[in-house]
């Protein structure tokens, strides 16, 4: 892969990390319920903003994995063991991904509220890409293992 092409890759999973972080930390306060909560009420009476944080600790991993999978195919060091282990690693950060919705999922649909139709929708959605997510990392996997041995 061309220096410039992966230098360009990087700086983009560089800015995905960055814009999720900044929605991370912005949405609560906008939030239908925490419109005039205090920053004390938002963060630490909120057992599902917790449990969304602690989620999205297996999406920010796998960008690390693949920003350094994309410095390791800069310096053109080839198929190596540790770039078939980052992709395993991609796998599992999507299947933790996928147990994370679906337990939110079931939080939601637990709650009394109005409006669970959005927040299910958005779960599909991210169960979706998270599956493609895994299922293209298993394949690259194994045809990484294949040519590495």
């Amino acid at each position: 892969m061309k220096r410039v092409t992966t230098i360009f890759l990087q700086i983009v999973v560089v800015l995905i990390g960055l814009g999720a972080l900044a929605f991370l930390l912005w949405e609560p306060h906008v939030e239908g319920r925490n419109a005039h909560a205090t920053i004390f009420e938002i963060y630490f009476k909120d057992p599902f903003l917790a449990y969304a944080y602690a989620g999205s600790i297996p999406f920010f991993i796998a960008l690390t994995r693949i920003f350094r999978i994309l410095a390791l195919a800069r310096r053109a060091q080839g198929i190596t063991p540790e770039v078939v282990k980052a992709v395993r690693t991609i796998r599992y950060c999507a299947l933790a991904i996928i147990c994370f919705v679906i337990g939110g999922e079931i939080i939601i649909l637990n709650n009394e509220s109005d409006d669970r139709a959005p927040a299910v929708v958005m779960g599909g959605v991210l169960t979706l890409g998270s599956i493609i997510v895994a299922a293209i990392a298993a394949r690259y996997e194994g045809r990484l293992a294949t040519r590495l041995t």
